[in-house]
């Protein structure tokens, strides 16, 4: 006669605590190789530590943003390639501090999931620690949770947070904006992390698999190319607003299914004086035909930047936001 028992486990209730215990394990070395001044790249503490002292700072003004990927995850999970999510995770978070002036200094991550795979979580982490080199900043913490129950078969969800800081008088955006200011445009790598559902929808309609040829990346799956992360501008803005002076405002928007930018939120001080400069870059006049709306390619994000008139230099200023229709 088998003896009954009265009590119940962690493991009887479907949570790992070995495998999340070798997790943390596997990705220190990934934690370490992201410090910088302020941080040490340890982890295991309740908390995270970061000195804004030793990273430069006299009279800092944090900056604080949180984003996840969208239903882009989910791509990553049915193709079951995950070493490239968490630089999409990291950049939806850092491009938003970076458009307001302040240098990210730090992240955390939330990675929630049903059944804990130590190998699957590593490499999660690893795009984490990759984006956060490409951003400079620091992954001094996470959580990883998980939740039997909760999710699906392979299912996991990804949440993260980033701090950064900027000198106090020193964020963006600035409140002049004159006649001869340039709008920049940057292409982006794709669709970055934004309109997933739709295009989702779109790939289950045409019956391809995942891993088909993609029709509009030679080389690739459909996967793969639907998949390449999100673009870091951080680096690149960081070195302009600091060489020119000259940047007086800086969104993102989204260009997910075809956006629209439309011209009447946007400073009447803007109108084109041109559409055809090359690679997404239009110089605005006041004296300029206004059109209802400029149509920008489908795998660019666009990126104000202006520029003070050449009288008085290059100084900073404001451009205010223009709205684009799309998005997750």
């Amino acid at each position: 006669m088998n003896e009954r028992t009265n009590g119940l486990t962690y493991a009887d209730a479907g949570v790992d605590i070995d495998a999340g215990n070798l997790m943390v394990e596997k990705i220190k070395p990934l934690v370490r190789a992201t410090r910088r001044p302020g941080a040490d790249g340890e982890i295991g503490g309740f908390g995270g530590l970061f000195d804004l002292k030793a990273a430069g700072f006299t009279d800092p003004v944090l900056v604080a943003a949180n984003d996840g990927v969208g239903t882009k995850l989910k791509i990553a999970i049915d193709a079951g390639k995950h070493d490239t999510i968490g630089i999409d995770l990291v950049a939806m978070c850092v491009n938003d501090l970076v458009v307001q002036g302040a240098e990210p200094l730090f992240f955390l991550d939330y990675f929630a999931t049903g059944k804990l795979d130590p190998d699957q979580g590593v490499a999660i982490v690893s795009g984490i620690a990759e984006g956060c080199r490409q951003a400079g900043c620091a992954l001094i913490g996470g959580e990883t949770a998980e939740m039997p129950g909760m999710y699906q078969d392979k299912d996991y969800d990804l949440a993260g947070f980033a701090v950064g800081a900027a000198e106090r008088g020193q964020l963006l955006p600035t409140d002049d904006v004159v006649e001869g200011d340039v709008l920049l445009g940057l292409a982006s790598s794709g669709p970055h992390s934004n309109g997933y559902s739709l295009i989702r929808r779109i790939v289950a309609a045409s019956g391809l698999a995942w891993n088909a040829k993609a029709p509009f990346a030679p080389g690739l799956t459909l996967a793969e190319a639907l998949l390449e992360p999100t673009r870091i501008y951080v680096k690149s803005i960081l070195k302009a607003i600091r060489n020119t002076h000259g940047i007086k405002h800086s969104p993102i928007l989204p260009a997910a299914a075809s956006p629209k930018i439309s011209l009447a939120s946007c400073p009447r001080i803007f109108r084109p004086s041109s559409t055809s400069m090359p690679s997404m870059c239009l110089r605005y006049s006041p004296g300029s035909p206004r059109p209802a709306e400029l149509r920008l390619r489908d795998d660019a994000h666009l990126q104000l930047w202006c520029r003070h008139d050449r009288r008085r230099g290059l100084r900073p200023g404001s451009a205010g936001r223009c709205r684009a229709a799309g998005g997750r």
